[in-house]
């Protein structure tokens, strides 16, 4: 009996201990995360001589805006800003519908060589966008789709729609039987059964892929260079890299382009942060 409570006052007094090693670990952590954010953010408000004098690390002598005014007029950065935008809110909105309705057919209903498609989709995010250039490349010439936002809409719609397909494949086969069971009895269709019974229970995973597809999308350089070439369809991170190329910036202005090309898709994660949270807390409870 003794060594029991000896041992419960052990666990006691250690948990605090825990507890502040785990907080500074995780203060830790975040500072590492935040410190590129950190530096973008105070070189981009400094003067080139400011910098040049003080260097990277100090606080800027003076509120020095000319870098974010230079580089939004070069890029005609609200033009990007509206691209990006625009294919990144199709995507994630296309996206999630798409993987709602393959999970629905491949979790719910009953299909033949379920486990081969499963595995088609996993492939599909595997696959390195290298090897996707060239049959994306020509596929949009045939189509006459080539240098338009909708061509990106549509092949960043099927890709992140494929991680979408086999994650929610995962929830609906869990998904209580005895409500389809119970709708199938009252005279419900598999249409009424989705959008009533499914979508409803499902929407907690739904916006957390809505919030994984936006800021996936919004970051994806490598097939929009290839497949967008006119400056009025680039989307923000385009723009970023062919300035630098075009242009011989200074680095408080590289810093004003980053701040710009970052800021929006974090202002995006904070407000839909409790929706994220809310998701994945609602997953694990389930």
């Amino acid at each position: 009996m003794e060594r029991d409570n000896n041992m419960l006052k052990k666990r006691h007094f250690a948990s605090p201990v825990h507890k502040y090693i785990a907080l500074a670990a995780m203060i830790i952590l975040v500072a590492i995360t935040l410190y590129p954010v950190v530096m973008i953010a105070l070189n981009a408000f400094k003067s080139p001589q400011d910098y040049a004098s003080h260097g990277p690390m100090s606080f800027p002598t003076s509120f020095y805006t000319q870098g974010l005014i230079d580089f939004w007029n070069r890029v005609t950065f609200e033009k990007k800003l509206l691209n990006s935008a625009l294919i990144s809110s199709s995507v994630a909105i296309f996206g999630v519908i798409l993987s709602l309705l393959n999970a629905f057919a491949l979790g719910i209903g009953k299909i033949k060589g379920k486990a081969f498609l499963l595995v088609i989709f996993l492939l599909g995010n595997f696959l390195p966008q290298e090897a996707l250039v060239y049959p994306l490349y020509y596929f949009a010439k045939a189509l006459h789709l080539y240098d338009t936002k909708l061509v990106v809409i549509i092949v960043f719609t099927v890709i992140q729609s494929a991680f979408g397909t086999y994650l929610l494949t995962s929830v609906f086969s869990e998904f209580p039987k005895e409500l389809i069971e119970a709708a199938i009895i009252d005279g419900a269709s598999k249409s009424q059964i989705l959008s009533r019974i499914v979508m409803p229970l499902s929407m907690p995973t739904l916006s957390v892929l809505f919030v994984f597809y936006f800021i996936w999308t919004w970051n994806e350089f490598f097939l929009p260079l290839i497949l967008l070439i006119s400056s009025s369809n680039q989307t923000v991170p385009i723009a970023i890299a062919t300035l630098q190329g075009q242009f011989n910036m200074d680095v408080t202005t590289s810093a004003a382009s980053a701040l710009l090309g970052v800021l929006p898709c974090l202002i995006f994660f904070l407000l839909f942060q409790r929706t994220l949270t809310r998701g994945i807390t609602a997953g694990s409870i389930k």
